[in-house]
């Protein structure tokens, strides 16, 4: 495929994931990010800060929109392809094209940049350092380390799993007997110090809050297990086939077994590491299906590169497979062809019913004199404040670390819980239980029940704040 054409092909893509980015209801995550873009700050209970940086970037850009909310998403990855390309170009002339598009066929990568989390940021950076680092071992110019460092430090404040950069580097630099050279290089040292730099608000902030993020995030791995087994190891895989579509699954994994096999190991250091990390971690806890994303620009890289005209067919049946599950799951999540339950249909579950459900509940709380919405689910809060055109009030932990007003005491709410959370009694003091029962749908398929209760703002067992309305 000519530049030109492949060109047009990615301009062509940002402009309809830009289009679905617009137009895709916010799921709950994107929501509670938004709230972050309202409250800029070093650090955060769940992640680095730049996700909400982002966030902030594109409302700059378009408003306090569903769009606002996802633009460099799309944008990000439009430019993330053409460094991929280049790197591409660089290692392997000719097969930029081919690691592209496998890239962007894939679900992870392909749904992953139409909504707005960390790992959105975070694949822009990683490919980022994948083409410095390209440059600098073609070009031998150690200038290019400065670069590496800087895109490692972008990576590190999108999310902590950024380290899996740095550990790739120096499995790179270990297992290539030419790059030992850099060793020698001040230049290797000062990337090093820039990525460290960059990461300095995320460690202060966390100096200044107990080391409650680090401790969070440090403390997922065994969590869930007591002990090695396999159940979520089968998890991660059937997840990752599925996620990278199964043809390019096999694509990627080939490609690295073939550059192990010429001991080429520059870009299999950007995949093995993180790979045995997951799966280390999957013999005690959950691994995430969005995780591995980060592996998934070296792993193209690869296949394009070392998997020569033999495998030619299967490269177009696994673009050509990727594109067509990712469009089939992009329209379910816009328009919902199939009518599916929500144990079978995860953009029900997270998508569906929002605003018609918000505006049940503005009438409901209208109905019993209430002055604002309130929810203990962070999730379902942030959702609510998108939606719901009254002050919606937050109660947990996690407020308490972001720069929010607190409500006055003693006006009257109206809680909404949902029944996922089990029956017993809410957090809320005092709640008192309103008849009925609202269900969050579409096209009548339940997406989720909740109860509701009277409340009234003041002390309670966890903070509580006033999101940001629209």
């Amino acid at each position: 495929m000519s530049a030109t054409r492949w060109l047009a092909l990615l301009g062509l893509a940002t402009l309809a994931r830009l289009a679905l980015a617009a137009t895709i209801p916010l799921a709950p995550d994107e929501a509670y990010y938004r709230i972050w873009a309202f409250s800029l700050q070093g650090g955060y209970l769940d992640h680095p800060p730049m996700v909400a940086l982002f966030i902030r970037a594109g409302m700059a850009l378009f408003g306090d929109t569903t769009l606002g909310i996802r633009a460099l998403g799309p944008l990000g990855t439009g430019i993330a392809s053409l460094m991929i390309w280049r790197a591409t170009e660089l290692l392997f002339p000719g097969r930029g094209a081919a690691a592209v598009l496998m890239l962007n066929a894939t679900l992870l990568v392909g749904i992953g940049t139409v909504v707005m989390t960390p790992d959105t940021p975070l694949l822009f950076f990683w490919c980022a350092a994948l083409w410095a680092m390209a440059e600098l071992r073609a070009s031998g110019n150690g200038w290019w380390w400065l670069a590496v460092g800087l895109a490692a430090g972008g990576a590190l404040l999108s999310k902590y799993t950024g380290v899996l950069l740095g550990l790739g580097i120096v499995a790179w630099l270990l297992a290539e007997r030419g790059a030992w050279r850099w060793w020698r290089d001040w230049r290797l040292y000062a990337a090093g110090v820039l990525a460290l730099a960059c990461f300095a608000p995320v460690i202060a902030w966390n100096a200044a809050h107990a080391w409650v993020s680090f401790v969070k995030q440090g403390g997922r791995a065994g969590a869930e297990s007591g002990g090695p087994g396999l159940r979520f190891i089968g998890e991660l895989l059937g997840g990752q086939v599925l996620l990278a579509t199964p043809i390019l699954f096999v694509l990627f994994v080939a490609g690295v077994v073939v550059a192990l096999r010429k001991r080429a190991f520059f870009l299999a250091a950007f995949v093995l590491p993180g790979t045995a990390i997951f799966l280390w971690q999957a013999t005690g806890s959950r691994v995430q299906g969005n995780w591995p994303a980060i592996l998934y620009p070296a792993a193209a890289m690869l296949a394009a590169g070392y998997l020569g005209t033999a495998w030619q067919g299967w490269r177009r049946g696994g673009i050509a497979l990727g594109l067509i599950m990712g469009l089939a799951a992009q329209i379910q999540a816009l328009a919902a062809p199939v009518p599916l339950p929500r144990g079978r249909d995860p953009t029900l579950a997270r998508l569906a019913g929002w605003p018609e459900f918000a505006a049940t509940v503005q009438r409901a709380a209208r109905a019993t004199g209430a002055d604002f919405v309130a929810a203990e689910e962070y999730g379902l809060a942030s959702e609510l404040a998108v939606h719901v055109g009254m002050p919606v009030v937050a109660m947990e932990g996690r407020w308490a670390y972001l720069q929010l007003p607190a409500p006055l005491p003693g006006v009257p709410g109206l809680l909404v819980r949902s029944l996922r959370r089990g029956e017993g009694a809410p957090n809320w003091p005092g709640a008192t239980l309103v008849e009925g029962e609202l269900v969050r749908s579409r096209r009548g398929i339940e997406a989720e029940r909740y109860r509701l209760y009277r409340v009234l703002s003041g002390p309670g067992p966890a903070p509580q704040v006033v999101l940001p309305p629209p």
